[in-house]
């Protein structure tokens, strides 16, 4: 949940999460509500012993969703859905019977951190990695959580997983996710949130700066790094595939859709079309997540019924970049 801003600032994300990683060796952790550098609990790369929790509707945890299913993974950490809405407490189980997830027997979120931290004191976010044993939360790092699921658990992927972290490219990816996330990935959220009309215009310029760059350099390469798919295309992807329905008229990033971007509209749809992306994808929950959340800035409540989705199905001629 993003940190709303103060009238006349720009908006600020809170950026600190619980440190704890789940890797094939015990390291420390410098844990901020334990005080101090310690011996982190020992979080191994185990099957079964773990629980993501996710929700459909958020940019953030979507992409857990996507990696998961790109390395396959399914059979080794299982995966739990909230609904699309939640109130400032926590995230919820609405969408499972009862209102309870079926493994944790949660039904808010809320209670993993509670049952790690008694008196948690940031936002209830996602993705969160639940051990299941103790159903206390792990970590709720988003970046860190798909760099492991790659890293770390690696002898439990499929055979033919994708090379999500290409060597050759790594010090440039780096950098073009970096550039990603700071313009686009939180710039659309700069723009919604924005305190100021300064702030605001700031914000979009930036914003629409990055996606130029973005169209031309994907004009002449298929993937963000070249002829494959990357860690770079999954972040990229889930603000991509809630431009139109969202950030365009909820964020006020209205200076062009998506859909008028050639390349790009081209590049969102192929990766929408690529097997553990597009089925991902609730365009419902994403319009309700937005529009009835964050009340500040649609205080009726009311969700939009465009656009038209049926483009994301339609050829993409991307094979031939």
């Amino acid at each position: 949940m993003p940190t709303y801003t103060e009238q006349g600032k720009p908006f600020d994300r809170d950026m600190n999460y619980i440190p704890d990683r789940i890797t094939r060796e015990p390291e420390k952790s410098q844990d901020p509500y334990g005080g101090g550098a310690i011996e982190a609990p020992t979080w191994p790369a185990e099957p079964g012993r773990y629980r993501l929790v996710a929700a459909a509707a958020c940019p953030w945890a979507n992409r857990a969703i996507i990696v998961r299913k790109l390395l396959g993974l399914e059979d080794v950490i299982s995966l739990g859905l909230t609904g699309p809405t939640h109130d400032a407490r926590s995230w919820t189980f609405d969408l499972d019977p009862g209102g309870v997830d079926p493994v944790l027997g949660y039904e808010r979120l809320q209670d993993a951190y509670f049952a790690r931290y008694a008196d948690y004191p940031r936002g209830i976010t996602v993705p969160a990695v639940v051990d299941v044993a103790t159903k206390a939360v792990v970590t709720n790092d988003f970046p860190w959580i798909t760099h492991d699921l790659y890293f770390e658990w690696r002898e439990h992927h499929r055979p033919d997983a994708p090379d999500l972290w290409p060597d050759d490219v790594r010090e440039e990816m780096e950098a073009v996710m970096k550039r990603v996330f700071t313009e686009v990935n939180n710039g659309v959220y700069r723009c919604g949130f924005a305190g100021s009309q300064e702030a605001y215009e700031a914000a979009y310029d930036r914003l629409f700066e990055t996606l130029d760059w973005l169209e031309e350099r994907l004009t002449d390469r298929r993937y963000l790094m070249g002829d494959a798919i990357t860690e770079a295309d999954v972040r990229l992807f889930t603000t991509l595939v809630r431009f139109d329905p969202v950030y365009h008229g909820h964020f006020k990033c209205n200076r062009n859709k998506l859909t008028e971007m050639p390349a790009l509209w081209g590049y969102a749809r192929d990766l929408f079309q690529t097997p553990g992306f597009g089925e991902t994808i609730d365009f419902d929950q994403i319009k309700r997540h937005y529009y009835v959340v964050h009340e500040d800035i649609n205080p009726t409540g009311v969700v939009p019924k465009g656009p038209d989705l049926a483009g994301w199905q339609t050829p993409h001629g991307r094979e031939r970049v």
